[in-house]
């Protein structure tokens, strides 16, 4: 990744990251319209989102996180269409570790996408920042949030009890973290095994 505001990450010949601009407003409104009650059910914002000056103002708003070297959030884009977002939360240069936070739409699902994108971000993380670790944060009933972490050989490490309001009650959260010395050979066998190309 360039630290430009035209970057690209190629993670695959379907797949790439790009720094979301606001020439993508329009598009991420309506993938986030279209999945509405899907996003409602782990999400907080998502009734934050009425219209696409919303989302344009959340554009905004991560464009001066990536100004201010605070990270940066990024869409997923498959096939050429846009399918999702992830991108670090909590950049914390004291204590050399964040947070990233992902979703995908519930049509393009099933490509490994959220694996792809969150495996490019922790890498991202350790080899340019030189980060110390990486954490990801799910509620505990978010199977499919849950399975990319798994997947992506992170250690489960606990649970925060009501860790989350969500709408009209808590959620709690459960941790998984990874840690720079690890990576490096659980990247190599996920690349060996296939498991950054494919769900399994």
């Amino acid at each position: 990744m360039d630290q430009d505001k035209k970057f690209r990450y190629i993670i695959d010949q379907e797949t790439e990251l790009r720094l979301l601009e606001e020439e993508h407003t329009e598009t991420l409104f309506a993938l986030t319209d279209e999945n509405r009650e899907y996003l409602h059910q782990w999400l907080s914002w998502v009734n934050g989102i009425e219209s696409s000056s919303d989302i344009g103002r959340y554009i905004r708003s991560a464009s001066r996180q990536f100004d201010e070297d605070k990270g940066f959030q990024a869409g997923i884009w498959f096939r050429g269409n846009l399918a999702g977002i992830i991108g670090y939360q909590n950049l914390d240069w004291v204590n050399q570790s964040t947070t990233v936070g992902y979703w995908v739409g519930a049509s393009f699902q099933g490509n490994g996408l959220a694996t792809k994108a969150c495996s490019a971000l922790v890498d991202w993380a350790f080899r340019e920042w030189r980060l110390n670790r990486v954490e990801v944060r799910c509620a505990t009933e978010n199977y499919r949030s849950r399975a990319v972490p798994e997947r992506l050989g992170f250690t489960e490490e606990g649970i925060i009890r009501q860790g989350e309001w969500l709408y009209d009650h808590f959620v709690d959260l459960v941790i998984y973290g990874m840690v720079a010395e690890d990576w490096p050979k659980i990247s190599s066998r996920l690349r060996e095994a296939g498991s950054l190309c494919r769900n399994p």
